[in-house]
């Protein structure tokens, strides 16, 4: 791996992890990107997730898991890939309301439709009343991370939906925007989470009829 990890954060199983996911990521896009190209997105991605990390332990596998998804968009921009919708959630923690709307697309669109999701201050973690919230409606968004976006995700996505990042939101020309003005559910109960929730839904199953996406 490049020698600009971080070394004061890595041990040596954080190395051999790092190693086997660039090996992963390279047998995924094998014939799509090259080791440079692959490495550098692992090594960018362990960096943004690298400060806020309750537990360390797991930054190999978040910075592989954002590695892939920004891989992807890469592809998409560079003209690869299917002709799938694809649509970012943007919030400010990517805690809570994005991660939610991310949770109903998913379930909604199954493999119709492609969602991403992005904070322009990303958490350390997922809302633990949104994660109980949409456990009553049968959706798991446990194992979701809070994240950051990055150029090549906005400029993959087709449609932009922003929920009170406010100036902070990536504005890229010719993509289309959606602001959704919804409550911020920090703090809040899971009682107090679920009129948001519902609207959260109401507003999701709108886009995908709007996208033509037939729903799961």
């Amino acid at each position: 791996m490049p020698d600009t990890y971080r070394r004061d954060d890595l041990t040596i199983d954080q190395h051999l992890a790092l190693t086997t996911a660039a090996r992963r990521l390279g047998d995924e896009f094998t014939g799509t990107f090259g080791t440079e190209t692959i490495e550098r997105f692992l090594h960018t991605s362990y960096d943004q997730f690298a400060d806020k990390a309750a537990i360390v332990t797991f930054l190999p596998l978040l910075a592989e898991r954002f590695a892939r998804q920004r891989l992807h968009a890469l592809a998409r921009v560079e003209g690869h890939g299917d002709d799938r919708p694809i649509v970012l959630f943007l919030c400010v923690h990517n805690a809570g309301r994005s991660q939610m709307a991310l949770g109903f697309f998913r379930e909604l669109a199954g493999e119709h439709a492609v969602a991403w999701s992005g904070g322009s201050e990303f958490a350390t973690e997922i809302n633990p009343a949104a994660v109980a919230s949409m456990a009553e409606r049968g959706i798991d968004i446990s194992k979701e991370f809070p994240k950051p976006w990055t150029e090549e995700i906005v400029r993959a996505a087709d449609v932009v939906v922003t929920m009170g990042c406010g100036d902070a939101c990536p504005v890229y020309p010719g993509k289309r925007y959606l602001d959704w003005e919804l409550d911020d559910p920090a703090g809040l109960a899971a009682e107090d989470v679920r009129p948001i929730r519902d609207e959260i839904e109401r507003r999701v199953r709108t886009l995908l009829t709007k996208l033509e996406v037939p729903l799961s």
